[in-house]
């Protein structure tokens, strides 16, 4: 990659990706997109065809690829500084909302209406996953290339997610592990207009054998951060196929293995993390926050954040080789699939958290609305979070915390 653009001072990658970490709403594609304007378009920092080999390569990696493509832009323009500063300027705006919105819905005991806003916005938490599983299913059934293995890797996916939660990383990596010793030929690389879809479309990424790695780990015995930790670990490090793949990893975990919060309560994190800006990683400080408090959320946030500013800082500089790497390509032709399974599979337990029978409309209505209709994501959860807050305070029914 090319090296000669001159060197860019702190204080403006600070202003510049701050501004991007407090306006990027509507998840990766936005944040791609604001990116692509600053880096690109105004200040020619960086070429075209740089920045789409650099999407590419994010999506080849595990974790998110928006906020890992706002490290890259940090270091191409000032190194390694450049990337922690970059970096960290987009992420903290929307983790400090996340923390704040945290201790507002996540209480022992929040105000009725809190209660009722959460309840409706939670209720269009499945229509949410259903929203971006779908996206992810057409951009990937086009790149298809073996339609039955294709197939069964959603389906496992999707059926890991209904019923084995806590074991869905096995299933994905498998799946994986599986299409590369089945396709040992090296794939070519993708063409830029490719990649050009895959960064509107959030395409997955895959997870290096070295994933493998934290497998092993075990937090029996250390605690509740010790637990956390480990959640964090899977999310930054076995998380692939676009930021929602992260629901169904921590749903099992944080409800029904470590009882951190309820269903209801764990909907609210999941809101709270489509409607700050910045990545929907942000959830985890949700969880963070409800197992262990504001250390338990900056904790979960840094460890679920350190994995892409690891791979980028170190493998920067041969994001081009590793857009062309067929292993990686082949990898992902399995793990893809399956993680695009898993998030349309997490509307099943997300919809089997719902408790009122109003809520099973409000769901109905946000599937209409962001599937058919295609309404955004945000707009969508903040009209579903008014319904609910009128039916509180009209004296319906809503949901314990």
């Amino acid at each position: 990659m090319a090296t000669d653009t001159p060197p860019v001072e702190l204080r403006t990658v600070l202003r510049e990706w701050g501004r991007i970490g407090c306006i990027g709403f509507g998840g990766p594609p936005t944040h791609i997109k604001l990116l692509r304007e600053l880096c690109v378009e105004r200040r020619g920092w960086i070429s075209a065809e740089e920045f789409e080999d650099a999407i590419a390569a994010c999506n080849l990696l595990p974790g998110p690829a928006s906020t890992q493509m706002a490290i890259f832009c940090g270091w191409r323009v000032r190194r390694r500084a450049g990337a922690l500063v970059g970096g960290l300027a987009f992420i903290v705006p929307g983790l400090i909302a996340t923390i704040a919105l945290s201790a507002l819905f996540l209480a022992g005991a929040p105000p009725l209406w809190v209660v009722g806003a959460g309840a409706g916005a939670g209720a269009a938490v499945a229509a949410v996953a259903l929203h971006a599983g779908w996206d992810l299913l057409t951009a990937s059934w086009k790149r298809r290339r073996h339609v039955l293995r294709w197939s069964l890797y959603l389906l496992a996916g999707g059926v890991a997610t209904a019923t084995i939660g806590p074991w869905l990383v096995l299933v994905l990596l498998g799946c994986g592990v599986i299409e590369l010793l089945l396709a040992r030929p090296a794939r070519p690389a993708r063409s830029a207009s490719r990649a050009r879809t895959d960064a509107g479309r959030g395409s997955p990424g895959a997870v290096p054998l070295l994933g493998l790695v934290p497998l092993v780990v075990r937090t029996t015995g250390l605690g509740t951060l010790g637990a956390l930790a480990w959640v964090a670990v899977k999310v930054g490090l076995l998380s692939y196929g676009g930021g929602f793949v992260i629901i169904p990893l921590m749903q099992a975990d944080a409800v029904g293995h470590y009882h951190w919060m309820s269903s209801a309560q764990f909907l609210n994190a999941v809101v709270i993390g489509q409607i700050t800006p910045g990545p929907v990683v942000h959830t985890t400080a949700a969880v963070g926050y409800a197992a262990a408090g504001v250390a338990g959320g900056l904790l979960a946030a840094a460890i679920a954040f350190s994995p892409s500013f690891a791979f980028v800082l170190l493998g920067a500089g041969h994001f081009d080789r590793l857009r062309g790497d067929g292993r990686a390509r082949a990898f992902l032709d399995g793990a893809g699939p399956a993680a695009i399974g898993a998030i349309l599979g997490s509307a099943v337990p997300l919809a089997r958290a719902l408790s009122e029978g109003w809520q099973f409309g409000v769901l109905a209505a946000a599937v209409v609305a962001t599937v058919v209709l295609r309404r955004g994501v945000v707009v969508t959860l903040l009209a579903a979070g008014v319904v609910g807050l009128v039916v509180a305070l009209a004296g319906g029914p809503v949901p314990h915390a």
